[in-house]
C-alpha cells in the first residue's frame, strides 16, 4: 500500500470491525482457499492518493485460480481475460477510436495513469462468489471511496453493478463525475453496459475538469508492468 494511502486509511485500522475482518480473513485463509494471495489483496491502493483521477468500482475479485491479483477485472498473463474483461475491451474497442485489444488481460498501465481499479469487497473463497460480502471490506472501500470524495479535485467514478451504483449515495455529484451502468458481466453487458461508452465519457469529464484525459490503451505485452 502506498504510503499516502496508508496515511488516507489509516483510522480504519485500529476500528474494531477491520481487527475483526483480520481475524476472519485468517481463518478463511486457513480452512479455504482464498483470493487474492494475501500480498495483492490492497494492490490497488498501491498507487498515489493523489494521482488518482478516475475510480472503476467493480463488487467482489475473480474467484477462478490464477485470477484476482488485487485489480479490479484485471488478471495476469498467461490467464486468460475472463467474460467480463472480454466484454469491457468489446465496449473499448466500439468507445475508444483506435483502441487496440492487447494478448493479455492485466491492466496495470491503467492504475499506473491514475485508474483505481477497486472492487467494494477485496476478498473471495474460491468457487463462491460474493462469499466475503457483509464481512467488514465495505466499510474499509467506502471508507477510501469517501476519502476520494473529500477531494477539492474532482475523479470521475465508473460504477458497474448493483453494488457499485449503490456507492453513488456516497459521492458528491456536484463536483464529481459519476458514470454508472450494469456490471459487464455476460448475464448483464446487454442491458446497459454496451453502449454506455464509460471510457469516452470519463475522458471528457476529465478535460471539463481541467484534467488531461486518461490513455486506455494498453500495450501488446505486460512483461514491463510493475510487479505488484
Amino acid at each position: 500500500m502506498h504510503a499516502s494511502w496508508r496515511e488516507v486509511l489509516a483510522p480504519e485500522f485500529d476500528k474494531p470491525y477491520f481487527r475483526e475482518l483480520v481475524t476472519f480473513v485468517r481463518r478463511e485463509r486457513r480452512e479455504h482457499v482464498i483470493f487474492p494471495p494475501g500480498g495483492e489483496v490492497f494492490a490497488a491502493f498501491d498507487y498515489p492518493f493523489e494521482a488518482i483521477r478516475v475510480c472503476i468500482l467493480g463488487q467482489d475479485p475473480y474467484h477462478n485460480a490464477g485470477q484476482a491479483h488485487g485489480l479490479c477485472f484485471s488478471v495476469k498473463p498467461p490467464t486468460k481475460p475472463p467474460p467480463s474483461l472480454v466484454n469491457i475491451f468489446q465496449e473499448l474497442e466500439a468507445d475508444v477510436p483506435g483502441w487496440k485489444r492487447p494478448a493479455h488481460g492485466c491492466l496495470t498501465q491503467w492504475a499506473e495513469r491514475g485508474v483505481l481499479l477497486l472492487n467494494t469487497v477485496l476478498t473471495v473463497r474460491a468457487h463462491e462468489p460474493g462469499s466475503h460480502r457483509g464481512e467488514g471490506w465495505e466499510q474499509l472501500t467506502n471508507a477510501a471511496i469517501r476519502a476520494l470524495d473529500g477531494r477539492q479535485k474532482p475523479v470521475v467514478f465508473i460504477l458497474w453493478g448493483r453494488q457499485a451504483r449503490e456507492k453513488k449515495a456516497l459521492l458528491d455529484t456536484s463536483l464529481h463525475a459519476v458514470i454508472e451502468s450494469p456490471h459487464p458481466s455476460p448475464m448483464s453487458a446487454r442491458s446497459g453496459f454496451f453502449g454506455s461508452r464509460p471510457f469516452s465519457r470519463a475522458n471528457e469529464a476529465l478535460e471539463v475538469s481541467g484534467q488531461q484525459p486518461v490513455d486506455w490503451s494498453l500495450e501488446s505485452s505486460c512483461d514491463n508492468a510493475r510487479a505488484i
